[in-house]
């Protein structure tokens, strides 16, 4: 093969890696935009259903971040897991 086509393959090659990088930066920071308003939104519900001044505010707060967090990290298994093995 030569040089010059070589390096066009290469060049070709990192284009699409940039490119596919990128577009999961630009969703990530898309899914951070919604997980954000989502949060206000549970939040002012929290602060509706239990007022400032009611120590069950504090408490609903902390069962929303358990769950939240049970949530992420079933999630993420999910997400991360090794694919299964064809047989």
């Amino acid at each position: 093969m030569e040089p010059i086509n070589i390096i066009k393959n290469e060049g070709s090659r990192i284009t699409n890696e940039v490119r596919e990088r990128s577009m999961t930066y630009i969703a990530g920071g898309l899914g951070i935009v919604v997980g954000l308003a989502w949060n206000e939104a549970i939040k002012s519900l929290i602060d509706y259903l239990y007022p400032a001044s009611s120590a069950n505010s504090i408490s609903a707060k902390f069962v929303y971040a358990i769950i939240i967090t049970v949530i992420v990290v079933l999630v993420t298994m999910y997400i991360v897991r090794p694919p299964a093995k064809k047989v």
